[in-house]
């Protein structure tokens, strides 16, 4: 596999972050970044999508469990030809489709609104459950922040999936260690997340998340697991790719200004 491709796709999703942030002048850049890679990778080769028919009854499906990361699923949909990439610019602007959190009734492509930490776990697995009954083969795919681990409804939803054994739900978890207050173990520690989710039942895989190689193996080793969900506990760095932002938790919800983003763009390897 061209990993080196999947690294420039990520490279165009993090510039896109970038400016769609900036040019919003508000938002969260910092968790977006981080959760690039494995974005890039479910929309440019695992999932089972078209742009064309991203209505078709045989789709796999993204859900954004830590929705205020939307401009990391907005920009790969734009990427992957879903909605010109112009309007990523329109991010959280007034008449926008494109939102602060996915609004599945405005943007083609987002499949559930999110934002409310723990409920896109938790519409996943229901989303996974129908798809048993229904007999569809479309997987469920779910993107975790490691903060967002702290809501009860999360461990609910993980011990409903295991109970139903649900095979074609996927969580990963985007376990860059800050939220918007600082460190998770300073907070309200949820290590180890590993051992828990293997409490609960789950198939655990854990990788380095921004290791082409190893997100890869990672999402072709959880599609042949059967019997039990899966969780890919990615180990990643908020503001990836910038240095200035990254493992800063304040860059969390903070938009850049003109500086800021150039040079952020610049060392991405983009233009502004």
């Amino acid at each position: 596999m061209d990993y080196k491709k999947f690294e420039e796709i990520a490279a165009d999703v993090r510039v896109a972050i970038i400016k769609a942030v900036h040019s919003a002048g508000s938002g969260h850049p910092g968790g977006s970044l981080s959760a690039a890679d494995l974005v890039t990778a479910l929309y440019f080769h695992e999932m089972n999508i078209d742009p064309k028919d991203c209505k078709k009854p045989d789709r796999d499906k993204f859900i954004l469990s830590k929705g205020h990361a939307a401009p990391v699923q907005y920009a790969a949909l734009a990427l992957r030809g879903f909605f010109p990439k112009e309007k990523l610019l329109t991010l959280r602007k007034i008449g926008s489709d494109l939102q602060g959190h996915p609004d599945m009734y405005k943007t083609p492509g987002v499949e559930m609104s999110t934002g409310s930490l723990g409920q896109g776990i938790s519409i996943s697995v229901g989303m996974a459950i129908a798809n048993k009954l229904d007999g569809k083969d479309g997987r469920i795919y779910t993107l975790l922040g490691d903060g967002e681990l702290q809501e009860g409804i999360v461990w609910e939803a993980i011990m409903a999936a295991a109970h139903y054994k649900l095979d074609n739900l996927l969580a990963i978890v985007d376990w860059n260690g800050l939220q918007i207050d600082g460190k998770n173990e300073d907070i309200m520690g949820v290590d180890p997340i590993d051992e828990k989710f293997k409490a609960f039942g789950w198939n655990v895989i854990s990788i380095d998340g921004h290791n082409f190689a190893e997100i890869f193996d990672a999402y072709k080793a959880a599609r042949e697991y059967k019997g039990k969900p899966t969780v890919i506990v990615a180990k990643t760095h908020k503001g990836m790719g910038v240095s200035f932002m990254k493992d800063q938790a304040g860059w969390h919800g903070k938009a850049p200004n003109d500086e800021e983003a150039e040079k952020a763009i610049q060392e991405i390897g983009g233009k502004f």
